[in-house]
């Protein structure tokens, strides 16, 4: 799969493990973790190859989040993805690393 950065917080955090902007510091192994499950997502040639690996939790959001995907990060931290296919490509946009709510735990 390809993957697309929506945002440059997102793309400096898997090229350079770090980023410029304040409002997007995670912690080392936060970083570490978010690096290892794009490189999982890039290795896989479709979407259903995610669907075995129960540690990612891939799941398709619902709601006001509709058409987005998901992975878990840690128990703490996901990351939402969009799906589009493109040709005979499947191109991910990764939209956000974020904190997971209390309601999740």
């Amino acid at each position: 799969m390809e993957i697309v950065f929506e945002k440059k917080y997102l793309s400096d955090l898997y090229y350079k493990g770090k980023t410029a902007d304040k409002k997007h510091r995670f912690q080392p192994d936060i970083i570490k973790r978010y690096r290892l499950r794009i490189e999982t997502l890039e290795s896989a040639v479709g979407i259903e190859d995610l669907y075995p690996i129960n540690s990612l939790h891939y799941e398709v959001l619902k709601g006001d989040k509709k058409g987005i995907s998901s992975i878990r990060v840690n128990d703490q931290y996901r990351i939402e993805f969009t799906v589009n296919k493109v040709e005979s490509e499947t191109v991910v946009t990764i939209c956000n690393i974020l904190e997971l709510s209390n309601h999740y735990k």
